[in-house]
């Protein structure tokens, strides 16, 4: 699905990720971990193609083309989603709107809407949320569901998850969770995390660890236990 061969990431001039090599496949969780500082959104933002974030060396495909110069556009366009760790408002635009616009000339509007509200069902995401302008006096659950929803409608085949269970509680972790595992078919979910506790609830297939700007670990959902109880200066 996804492929980083020699990636080196700057940010005004400072290094952050180094001469990463990794490759994520189709139908498989990968959970990202690592301290404070330790590079993880900034690969996320990059794999975006947020400007700011500069491309040293290295190349990076997707589903075997090379996207190292596509703008973030056409890598959503091409099938990339992430979701931020803080999710913006947006005054006078509606999930409606949003997704309308993002879908103009793919789907029947009356048909999309259809779509927004069961998928809302689903996330148990109330009806006023949807009305309302973007995030505006949603929680902090709120928010990472409203993100979810718009990658469901969207259907993306790279998920990248920024801290998706941050300032979440334990009910709305767990939709979250149940509806990541049942939509998961096709796709490749990269979830970014502090903590342990999402993993409960979504099985990864494999966890890695980054540290100063490289992965120093790969292992199974046991990795994440093991982090939990010792952290990470035993790695």
């Amino acid at each position: 699905m996804l492929e980083l061969a020699n990636l080196t990431i700057a940010v005004a001039d400072k290094t952050i990720i180094k001469s990463l090599d990794l490759k994520l496949e189709e139908n498989k969780v990968y959970v990202l971990m690592g301290p404070n500082g330790s590079g993880k959104s900034t690969l996320a933002m990059t794999l975006m193609g947020y400007p700011i974030y500069k491309i040293k060396s290295g190349k990076i495909y997707f589903e075997k083309k090379d996207i190292t110069k596509l703008e973030s556009e056409k890598r959503a366009d091409a099938g990339i989603f992430l979701s931020f760790q803080s999710p913006l408002s947006l005054s006078g635009v509606t999930i409606y709107s949003l997704l309308r616009t993002a879908n103009a000339g793919k789907k029947d509007p009356l048909t999309l809407r259809e779509e927004i509200d069961k998928t809302a069902k689903s996330l148990k995401i109330k009806k006023e949320l949807l009305e309302r302008s973007l995030n505006e006096g949603a929680s902090g659950g709120e928010k990472k569901k409203l993100e979810l929803l718009q990658a469901s409608i969207l259907n993306p085949k790279f998920l990248i998850f920024d801290e998706i269970d941050t300032g979440v509680d334990v009910d709305a972790l767990k939709t979250i969770a149940l509806f990541m595992q049942k939509n998961k078919k096709g796709k490749t979910y990269l979830i970014i995390t502090h903590y342990n506790r999402i993993l409960k609830y979504v099985r990864p297939d494999v966890v890695l660890v980054m540290v100063n700007g490289k992965i120093v670990k790969k292992g199974d959902y046991r990795l994440a236990e093991q982090i939990e109880k010792k952290g990470y200066e035993k790695l």
